[in-house]
């Protein structure tokens, strides 16, 4: 039975009876015991709703290669290499039964979730819905021009690039709000859908969910303590795709961990939390809600993922 490389170091052992997952710490485990890892992920209580949350930067643009900020007023299309990094998250991506799929609304985004959607097994024909709130951060008067201005300009008002707001600029807070509304809107949706049918698992069969997961994403840091199959976890109700942006996808991270107290596999760094994902660079989540005023929790299964684009040009 030989191994294979598969992304995001998980291996696959390959053999008569197909891929089997091979944990991070050199575990094997079957798919069965990998979706019991998932549903220890921020495991439920009664009234809970479990669902996964895919996000995923778009494909590099010829603006991202020479460094000029695009923010929302510069509406540039993907690049030959954008175009390719597309492709190899759709193939990455391409037996997850995802059940909704959301975009910003701008055409790196579009091209982005075109291209994934082109390369799935189940989703193909799938409706992707466009929403404004997952828009790039608006940079103002320095959309249009070098990272290094924008960098010039922070450094003349004596602040950090990072924090530094441009006239005409979103702040970070600005952004972190619209991350929390779409956020929360999404949370409502999935509960309202899930209230709504009884038979939601059976349309969406939460083990189907789990393991089209389960079989490419890391499950965390954890492994030989985390694959155990009696959970009794509440399973997953959806499969969320979401296509966004490098700033924005940092606040909705920062919302997760700042505000939501989100659960983050222990070996990384803060630096690595608040990098920007390369492009195509995915981070997921599982995400535990109820309804009511209570807050939702999240548990981080990994962020910004870049094993796909071995031998495909990437872009910080």
């Amino acid at each position: 039975m030989a191994a294979e490389p598969a992304g995001g170091g998980v291996r696959k052992l390959r053999g008569a009876a197909g891929a089997v997952p091979v944990g991070l710490c050199g575990v094997r485990v079957t798919v069965r015991a990998a979706c019991a890892a998932f549903a220890l992920l921020c495991p439920g209580a009664g009234g809970m709703t479990r669902f996964a949350l895919t996000v995923v930067r778009h494909g590099e643009t010829r603006l991202n290669k020479e460094k000029i900020l695009q923010g929302q007023g510069i509406d540039e299309p993907l690049s030959e290499t954008g175009f390719k990094q597309a492709a190899a998250a759709g193939m990455f991506l391409n037996n997850v039964k995802f059940t909704h799929i959301f975009s910003s609304d701008l055409m790196r985004t579009k091209q982005t979730v075109h291209g994934i959607l082109e390369k799935s097994k189940f989703c193909k024909d799938m409706t992707v819905k466009y929403d404004s709130r997952l828009r790039e951060r608006k940079y103002g008067v320095a959309e249009g021009s070098p990272l290094s201005e924008l960098r010039a300009m922070a450094k003349a008002a004596g602040q950090e690039c990072p924090v530094f707001t441009p006239p005409g600029g979103e702040t970070l807070d600005q952004v972190k709000m619209r991350g929390k509304d779409f956020f929360e809107f999404l949370c409502q949706l999935i509960l309202k859908e899930a209230g709504q049918n009884e038979q939601f698992s059976q349309e969406a069969p939460s083990d189907c969910l789990e393991s089209s997961l389960a079989e490419i994403f890391p499950l965390g840091k954890n492994c030989a303590s985390t694959f155990n199959s009696d959970s009794g976890a509440p399973g997953l109700v959806a499969s969320v795709l979401v296509v966004s942006h490098g700033a924005y996808m940092r606040s909705l991270l920062d919302y997760f961990l700042t505000d939501l107290k989100c659960s983050f596999p222990v070996t990384l760094s803060r630096s690595e939390l608040t990098s920007v994902s390369p492009n195509t660079g995915m981070s997921v989540f599982i995400i535990n809600c109820e309804k009511g005023e209570v807050k939702p929790t999240t548990q981080c299964v990994c962020v910004n993922l870049q094993g796909h684009l071995t031998g495909v040009t990437k872009i910080h």
